[in-house]
């Protein structure tokens, strides 16, 4: 009887060869795993190439070695999704997609799928991260969002602190940011949005036009601030334009670009302050560091301040307050700083 052997198809070798990709980068294999590659690998020379082709482009992504996986599953999509020729552009889709199953075990949002990614940055620090649809979020400190993508609409929840989105235009899924009970779409925009502490809500545009939506009643919908239904406002907002959300009032203003450069100086690692009252300017300084910062009366908390600083020098901050202004800063181990007159 004579023997039939089927050839693979390159489409079922590449993704066999995300699948080992992934499990070497989720951790060391077993002795068992390692078998298994190897014998994998002597099987067929097309096997070595898909692997060595793979582990190329997955090293390549090693700019992100800081990002969780599914960030860096997600740039690897985007990043092999934009040219080359059409084996190694089917090649990176299967890629993409076999390492974001073995990833979660089910359906990836990547590319027209649904699933969700949360990404967070540490107290002083900041990022910025790519999806794969193309858009860009840049986070600020102590910030929080879940990025949730569906076949129809791309959903971004803010959590907690302060994002700048930049979003590929997509007429078939539009691109909404949650951030308490407003609700922002984009359309094609660069712009902000802050949660204070006080849970007051800024939206901040850079270029082209945004429109905020906001409601009061029962909640409905899905993901941690569901948009509420009942009476609603909408505001709509173009370049250089700023609005305060504070309980159920709203309020537009406009903002110079100088202005708008320098609320912006953070996403270039610095704060800039021109003639703000110290106790304002302290306030912004101290979401980059954990120390408890303490002004000693009315007076100091009036004094006036001016200058660019750096996001992650604080003890440069403070060292200028003491030479600029009548002031003296006592260091209290281990988190606490005092700025009283001297």
């Amino acid at each position: 009887m004579n023997r039939v052997v089927r050839l693979k198809q390159q489409a079922e070798i590449d993704e066999e060869a995300a699948a080992w990709t992934w499990r070497l980068d989720r951790g060391a294999l077993t002795p068992e795993e390692r078998s298994r590659l190897t014998g994998w690998l002597r099987e067929d020379a097309r096997h070595r190439r898909a692997f060595a082709q793979l582990n190329r482009t997955w090293r390549s992504l090693d700019r992100l070695s800081e990002a969780k996986r599914e960030e860096k599953i997600a740039a690897l999509a985007y990043a092999t999704r934009r040219g080359g020729t059409r084996r190694r552009s089917s090649m990176r889709w299967a890629v993409a997609a076999a390492l974001a199953l073995a990833a979660i075990g089910s359906a990836w949002w990547l590319f027209r799928t649904a699933g969700s990614q949360e990404f967070s940055t540490a107290v002083g620090q900041e990022r910025t991260v790519i999806l794969a649809d193309g858009s860009v979020i840049a986070l600020n400190t102590d910030t929080r969002l879940e990025v949730r993508f569906s076949r129809t609409r791309r959903d971004i929840y803010l959590l907690r602190g302060e994002a700048q989105f930049h979003d590929t235009p997509d007429p078939a899924r539009p691109f909404f940011v949650h951030a308490g009970r407003a609700l922002v779409q984009a359309i094609g925009t660069r712009f902000e949005v802050r949660v204070h502490a006080d849970r007051r809500i800024d939206v901040l545009v850079d270029r082209g036009r945004v429109e905020v939506r906001t409601g009061s009643g029962p909640a409905q919908g899905f993901g941690p601030f569901p948009l509420a239904f009942g009476p609603q406002r909408v505001q709509a907002l173009s370049a250089g334009e700023r609005l305060s959300i504070d309980g159920g009032a709203m309020r537009v203003v406009a903002v110079s670009r100088r202005r708008l450069a320098e609320e912006l100086a953070w996403r270039h690692g610095a704060l800039v302050f021109e003639n703000e009252p110290l106790a304002q300017a302290v306030a912004e300084v101290a979401r980059y560091t954990r120390a408890r910062i303490l002004l000693q009366g009315a007076a100091v908390r009036r004094l006036r301040i001016s200058g660019r600083f750096r996001t992650n020098d604080v003890s440069g901050f403070f060292k200028a307050l003491a030479t600029a202004l009548p002031v003296r800063v006592i260091h209290r181990p281990p988190d606490r700083i005092l700025v009283q007159s001297r």
